[in-house]
């Protein structure tokens, strides 16, 4: 059985920090609330973009250079 994949746009973001708790970082230097929050098990980066109206592609680039 595979683990996730960061790039896959279906990860819940409380997957994403169990599985790389480095990522927080990315999210916390912007201010975002997602690390910690109840939601977390149901939003994906693309909910959390579209929340903070970030631009997904640099967001995703800086998440994987986070856990890189």
């Amino acid at each position: 059985m595979r683990g996730p994949k960061l790039d896959d746009p279906d990860l819940p973001l409380r997957l994403l920090f169990d599985r790389w708790p480095e990522a927080a970082t990315v999210f916390i230097s912007r201010k975002m609330l997602c690390f910690g929050c109840p939601i977390s098990p149901f939003h994906t980066v693309i909910d959390a973009c579209a929340e903070y109206a970030l631009d997904e592609d640099a967001f995703r680039a800086a998440l994987a250079a986070a856990v890189a």
